[in-house]
């Protein structure tokens, strides 16, 4: 076994290492702090790997040769990439919160491109007077919704947050035992009613709470009823809840505010399965929900966002507190929103012009007819087998997690890669794919891939597949 320092020994200083890496032409036009810290990281890698060299001359070797620059060259091209890269999302997951759930609608990118620059946020174009900044998204929410008013935060954490605090700070609140959810990221609710300044007094049992619950948990320190939609599990079975009007007739009598944390976002019901047994914020509002929080980026189809619409003095008074302009949504988001707000208002069936709506429409030929161009064309490569089978996705982000989404997706299974050998290629790949190994195959589900991705899918597909296999 070698002596590790002897190998060590013939690492070239650092600060030669970065001139002779500066000198490097295709280097040229980078800085020297990008530069010095791609040699940096090269140095490391070989330190880390000095066991898996024979000879300590191959040491000076590396850092003398061309392998030294490339590996350099690599670096920085990796320091210099962008990491909000578009991605084709394979998964079947429609809205899959590491791939940034909802995809926005051609309106709403369009629109978020033109307020990049200077746009009406703050000030009245009318009158030159300064103006709330989301007055508009406010004004298409209460015409969707029949709220008095609402507002907008930069998502639903800070909203159901805010609420909690400018309504019931220093006050208990009282929330169904099983309704205390917990989110991705570790966002639980009874750590947000803290943070808020709320006692939280949990009532009812984990599968069965009744009004009365609620009326005997009642005192004069009850701030605040806060229902919570369970979006990401379900508890059936031998289960009970009180109706969402019993519970605002209650707080009303009481004269408390009841909050509706509806987390997903359906804003009105809809006849496209898996949505049609999903509580919709028309549907909250109407049974007398003082204010309701729900996401813009589930299954509303927006940009990231945190929505409250409701009765206008509490509405007010949310917008009143200090923590308002600390979580307040910037004008991207804003005109995001205001685009899809707009799809709805357009389109007065529970369908929008909006792409989850589009991809949970997308019928079983449609689908058919995609699976079979990539079989056909990836069942020309020699020891490519592929095969097409009915699938189930999933909405993701917490939305209808017991109710499968149909799917049809492409098995690939290769001779010369292994599938997950196949997933970390495309997901290293140009375009970025995501996709699922599952039954030793590389899996993708085409429910959640558009159709202008599919030709740089399959030319992803054929790179993927092609890699290991020497050139001719």
């Amino acid at each position: 076994m070698h002596d590790p320092s002897s190998f060590l020994r013939n690492i070239p200083q650092i600060d030669l290492l970065i001139g002779r890496a500066s000198d490097d032409e295709s280097l040229a036009g980078f800085g020297r702090a990008v530069v010095a810290e791609s040699v940096r990281q090269v140095v490391a890698e070989v330190r880390a790997n000095v066991a898996e060299l024979s000879e300590p001359e191959d040491v000076e070797r590396f850092f003398a040769g061309p392998a030294f620059q490339r590996r350099v060259r690599a670096v920085v091209d990796h320091l210099l990439r962008r990491r909000h890269l578009p991605v084709v999302n394979a998964t079947g997951i429609l809205l899959h919160t590491g791939l940034g759930r909802a995809p926005l609608s051609d309106r709403a990118i369009a629109a978020v491109s033109e307020a990049a620059r200077y746009c009406v946020v703050e000030v009245d174009p009318t009158t030159g007077e300064r103006d709330r900044r989301e007055v508009r998204v406010a004004e298409l929410l209460v015409e969707l919704t029949g709220a008095e008013a609402a507002t907008a935060v930069n998502n639903n954490a800070a909203a159901t947050l805010l609420a909690l605090a400018a309504l019931a700070a220093g006050r208990e609140v009282l929330v169904a035992r099983g309704e205390l959810v917990e989110i991705g990221g570790g966002f639980r609710m009874p750590d947000v009613m803290r943070a808020s300044g709320c006692r939280l007094v949990e009532v009812g049992t984990t599968n069965r709470t009744y009004l009365r619950d609620y009326e005997q948990a009642l005192s004069p320190a009850t701030g605040l009823i806060l229902k919570v939609h369970t979006s990401n599990y379900r508890v059936v079975g031998f289960t009970h809840a009180p109706a969402e009007d019993e519970l605002a007739e209650l707080a009303s009598r009481h004269g408390l505010p009841y909050v509706y944390d509806l987390g997903s976002g359906l804003l009105r019901p809809t006849d496209l399965p898996p949505l049609t047994d999903e509580p919709s914020v028309q549907e909250a509002v109407a049974a007398g929900a003082d204010v309701v929080t729900f996401s813009g980026d589930k299954l509303l189809c927006g940009p990231q966002a945190g929505l409250l619409v409701g009765r206008a003095r509490y509405i007010e008074q949310i917008r009143a507190h200090p923590l308002f302009r600390a979580v307040r949504p910037d004008k991207l988001q804003l005109a995001a929103l205001e685009a899809t707000l707009l799809a709805y208002r357009e389109a007065p069936d529970c369908r929008p012009d909006l792409p989850l709506y589009t991809a949970l429409a997308r019928s079983s030929e449609e689908l058919q007819a995609v699976a079979g161009h990539l079989r056909s064309g990836l069942s020309r490569l020699p020891g490519v087998q592929v095969e097409i089978r009915e699938t189930a996705g999933f909405l993701g982000s917490g939305s209808a997690p017991a109710r499968p989404v149909p799917g049809l997706s492409v098995l690939v299974r290769s001779k010369e890669s292994r599938p997950d050998q196949l997933a970390d290629r495309l997901r290293r790949g140009e375009p970025i794919v995501f996709a699922r190994v599952e039954d030793d195959a590389l899996l993708l589900d085409l429910r959640t891939v558009f159709a202008d991705e599919l030709e740089p899918l399959f030319d992803a597909l054929v790179t993927a597949l092609t890699a290991d296999r020497p050139s001719s």
